[in-house]
């Protein structure tokens, strides 16, 4: 091979690898993961993992009583101890 030939070979060589690399691309972003797949494929992953769950006895369906409860006190968080009296003021 030839000094002209290997150079340009190697400079080839480093463009591929300088586009590869992600620091190289500051300001430019790369669809990666879950992002870079349709959500139709998005939806059909997280149902598997969904249902993998529940299967292993780790997943949790609430009750109507549970919601109940959540919705309470996420209720008297967003209002801070504001009373219904204060609130309508």
């Amino acid at each position: 091979m030839t000094n002209s030939a290997s150079t340009t070979a190697s400079a080839a060589a480093a463009a591929a690898k300088t586009v590869t690399r992600p620091a190289n691309r500051v300001g430019t972003k790369s669809r990666r993961g879950f992002a870079a797949m349709s959500p139709e494929t998005q939806r059909r992953i997280a149902s598997e993992g969904g249902k993998a769950s529940h299967a292993s006895g780790r997943g949790h369906r609430f009750s109507a009583e549970e919601a109940r409860d959540a919705g309470r006190k996420g209720g008297l968080v967003s209002r801070r101890g504001k009373t219904a009296a204060n609130a309508s003021k």
